[in-house]
């Protein structure tokens, strides 16, 4: 049987985390159910919001898990590792298999999953009966931070559009049930019109952000969207940033009015962005460290939350790496 509560938690080297709410987990919650219940060997806890994410972790850490699954999308992958950071340097974390539950599920398949939920699932059962090789991979991770404001930890770091566009899904889009590259395409092109018709005002308005440059001067700018990103590609297989540095974050900003926008948009998102120019609108580039001063919301794996800059600059370093158990 599935455990359902932290407080019957048993000590086992194998534990998994899941999330009834996620987006395909929702859709196919009988067979999903059925699968988990076939892991007994399996310590499982149910999982759904911040609350819920702690005391999951705090159970996981508490077991002493060595191996930890993930059975959820972005979103409870980000809860997890937000609250695993408050507890424990990643060096004595449990590795951590994705099992890619959600609406959306860029790390996952970042990662080189390959299956649906219900065959990774599939697979790890017969891993746990039988062992054998199996790929692992490390990523970095993004450490947000502003003064007065817990630390929040994930992939992807998202504003402007990117962050209107999540916002719009999670009110509308959403509760139509539509999942994986189909919801990541709507979001786009949701985003895209409402930046084409000129909704600047409220809903669809462009990010101002301030940074410092080399001298250390403070200088605001407009743009249509901002990312940062430890990770390689997106969903669709999309990689919206060129730069060539040897640093772990990857950040793209796209101008206000950045010039033929329209015509760039695939050499933008494929990574082909070499001959965008800077004085154009394109800027893209690795780095260590990010700071942006804004008074905005912001998205951290599909996750909303808001920045002010009476309490300082928001600051975007790396920190990890996550080693993880991919199937």
């Amino acid at each position: 049987m599935v455990n359902n509560s932290v407080g019957d938690f048993v000590p086992a080297k194998v534990g998994l985390i899941y999330n009834p709410l996620g987006g395909w987990f929702r859709k196919h919650a009988a067979r999903m159910q059925s699968l988990l219940a076939t892991l007994p060997e399996i310590r499982q806890i149910r999982a759904t919001n911040p609350v819920e994410f702690e005391q999951a972790v705090i159970a996981i850490i508490e077991a002493k898990i060595e191996w930890l699954v993930v059975v959820g999308g972005d979103g409870t992958l980000q809860g997890v590792i937000s609250c695993l950071f408050e507890y424990l340097p990643p060096d004595r974390w449990p590795e951590i298999t994705i099992v890619p539950a959600g609406t959306t599920n860029m790390t996952a398949l970042d990662l080189g999953t390959n299956g649906q939920a219900e065959q990774i699932l599939t697979r790890i059962r017969q891993y746990v009966h039988q062992p054998g090789e199996v790929k692992r991979v490390k990523r970095p991770v993004l450490r947000i931070e502003q003064a007065g404001t817990r630390n929040v930890y994930g992939m992807i770091f998202g504003l402007g559009l990117i962050a209107r566009g999540v916002k719009f899904s999670h009110s509308q889009i959403k509760q139509t049930g539509i999942t994986g590259n189909v919801f990541t395409v709507l979001i786009v092109l949701r985003s895209l019109v409402g930046s084409f018709l000129g909704r600047s005002q409220t809903e669809w308005a462009p990010v101002r952000i301030t940074q410092k440059d080399n001298t250390g001067t403070l200088s605001e700018k407009v743009y249509l969207f901002a990312l940062i990103s430890t990770l390689e590609k997106l969903l669709l297989g999309i990689r919206p940033y060129w730069g060539q540095e040897p640093a772990p974050l990857r950040a793209t900003f796209v101008g206000q009015y950045s010039k033929h926008f329209w015509r760039n948009i695939w050499p933008l998102i494929a990574g082909h962005g070499h001959h965008l120019k800077r004085e154009e609108g394109y800027i893209s580039y690795n780095a260590a460290s990010v700071e942006l001063w804004l008074d905005d919301e912001y998205i951290v794996d599909g996750e909303l939350y808001h920045a002010s800059s009476q309490y300082g600059p928001v600051k975007i370093t790396a920190d990890g790496p996550i080693l993880f158990r991919v199937f």
